[in-house]
């Protein structure tokens, strides 16, 4: 899979998707992450990306000229299946959604910084608006790094044990049961026998039974989603 994302701020992309299980994916060669400053892409001797936005209104608007540029030098090289938007009117992001652009070969994403980007690119651009939910975060590279994250780890090959990603809370609307490791006693707490049994159907039933408490207590609505 290649994923190319676009941003005013690139610098907050690295950290979280040059360590740990992205890392993994890109070192197996089971993914490659680009990142792109649209600064590159910017207009005049200050490389500008923004202006104010018709018909007045506080804060600045992303210009269309350097994503459009930026998009276009992107699409010589490669035929991408979704160009993706993060937005907080998109729609919301979530574990089904994850699992079906984890099946796909080439994505871009285009954060969004300041007030957004101007609408001529998404009308022209853009294939899928996306929102981690209902509140408003700085710019769209958070939500570009919590997403490209949930996509990688669903790559067959890129963690270890590949039921690990399978079993997560959401894949099935329930979430996941409470876990253990050693110590068997801790603080006067000790793991319940049943993990300790080796009776592996004993031990998946008790799992999916507290997922089924657990969500009914937690995640209503999950429930409501199952039916």
């Amino acid at each position: 899979m290649k994923i190319d994302i676009i941003s005013a701020v690139p610098d907050l992309l690295i950290s979280p998707l040059t360590n740990s299980i992205p890392k993994r994916a890109v070192n197996k060669g089971l993914v490659e992450i680009n990142f792109h400053n649209l600064h590159d892409y910017g207009s005049g001797k200050y490389q500008q990306i923004d202006d104010s936005p018709f018909g007045g209104g506080a804060g600045m608007v992303l210009m269309p000229e350097p994503l459009a540029q930026c998009i276009e030098s992107l699409k010589k090289e490669t035929q991408y299946n979704e160009i993706i938007y993060l937005t907080p009117d998109g729609e919301t992001f979530d574990q089904k959604m994850a699992n079906s652009l984890s099946l796909v070969d080439n994505l871009i994403f285009i954060c969004g910084h300041y007030k957004g980007i101007d609408q001529r690119i998404r009308d022209i651009y853009v294939t899928k608006e996306i929102s981690l939910g209902d509140f408003v975060l700085s710019g769209g590279e958070i939500a570009a790094c919590a997403i490209v994250d949930a996509i990688v780890r669903l790559i067959p090959g890129v963690i270890g044990n590949e039921e690990s990603a399978l079993s997560d809370s959401f894949q099935d609307n329930l979430l996941a049961p409470p876990l253990y490791t050693r110590p068997e006693s801790f603080q006067n707490l000790t793991v319940p026998s049943v993990l300790l049994s080796g009776n592996h159907k004993l031990i998946d039933e008790w799992r999916f039974e507290q997922s089924i408490e657990r969500t009914e207590k937690l995640r209503p609505d999950l429930l409501k989603n199952k039916e």
